[in-house]
């Protein structure tokens, strides 16, 4: 198997509690994902998947161990390289779709690539293409506020892909939608990340959505385990 895209190292993550304690989130959690890999990670409600998420993705730090994104140990790397990686090699999705509302659907998924210095007319084409995959070509004028549920979160999908990251790390992305869009719009996910080559790391607590992944991790106890553990 080739070299992981990324690895977590021993990730431990405390967060000051009451009375001047504190709380281990993280406890040395450690895993690798690897290149077209979609792994499912399930965990249940306060586990810190979150946390995890957000640490593999640069979005926050850890007491101690290590982010290794192709090869290379973010942690230490400075502010400004973390967040040069983070914006080329990573995409997120999240539970709501975070869209822009004063913006349309086309917009808001140009708008990362405008941000990394893409051209306006490139951006564009993109963004186009990616609707396209999704079924969404003729909403790409519309708000959010214009489209239902699982359109949102379609779009955010595409806003996720805008900058062809290596990485895709999804927190309950279909979590906040009823069952039947919500195994439709997975579905458009999993179509969309294998015909880009991703590597996914997919946050869930739908056990059935779970096992249409490549491996199902459990994050317990701030730790991760595969389910035979």
């Amino acid at each position: 198997m080739s070299d992981p895209v990324l690895s977590l190292e021993g990730i431990v993550k405390t967060y000051a509690g009451g009375a001047g304690g504190s709380v281990d989130v993280l406890a040395g959690a450690s895993m690798s994902l690897h290149k077209g890999e979609v792994v499912a990670l399930v965990a249940p409600s306060g586990a810190g998947k979150s946390t995890l998420l957000h640490i593999a993705g640069l979005l926050d730090a850890p007491n101690a161990g290590r982010v290794v994104i192709d090869g290379a140990d973010m942690t230490q790397l400075g502010d400004d390289t973390r967040t040069a990686v983070r914006r080329a090699q990573v995409g997120f999705v999240y539970q709501f779709h975070h869209l822009l509302p004063e913006f349309s659907a086309l917009e808001n998924v140009m708008l990362p690539q405008l941000a990394n210095g893409v051209s306006r007319r490139d951006a564009r084409a993109r963004a186009e293409d990616l609707l396209a995959r999704v079924g969404l070509s003729k909403r790409g004028t519309h708000r959010p506020a214009e489209l239902s549920g699982g359109e949102q979160q379609r779009v955010a999908f595409c806003r996720a892909m805008a900058n062809a990251p290596h990485i895709l790390l999804a927190d309950e992305p279909t979590g906040n939608l009823d069952p039947g869009t919500s195994d439709q719009v997975f579905g458009v996910l999993m179509d969309l990340v294998r015909e880009t080559g991703l590597s996914a790391l997919i946050a869930t607590h739908n056990l059935e959505l779970a096992a249409r992944m490549d491996r199902v991790l459990r994050l317990d106890a701030g730790r991760i385990a595969t389910p035979r553990d």
